[in-house]
């Protein structure tokens, strides 16, 4: 599971990378200069889609720990009632 959440990690590593260098660049780019300001939008637009589609996978990964904690709380609670009790001694 560890594994699985490694690519995730590195994947907003290079986001964050990107966001720093992005923000390098644009304090960089003079206001005359027209094909370095495009390009640069096209760049953010590019960085903001792609963290839009982290978010989106994010919160499907959040649903489904919602959906897997509410089993395992209502597992929790019918194990408890079948046989969890112990008898009391008197």
């Amino acid at each position: 599971m560890v594994d699985a959440k490694k690519p995730a990690r590195s994947a907003a590593e290079a986001l964050t990378l990107r966001l720093r260098r992005l923000t390098a660049r644009a304090g960089s780019v003079g206001i005359d200069d027209r094909a370095q300001l495009i390009a640069l939008m096209d760049d953010i637009q590019a960085v903001r889609r792609e963290l839009i589609e982290e978010c989106a996978r994010l919160d499907e990964e959040m649903k489904g720990s919602r959906v897997r904690i509410t089993a395992a709380k209502a597992y929790s609670r019918g194990a408890r009632l079948v046989g969890g009790r112990r008898p009391s001694r008197h």
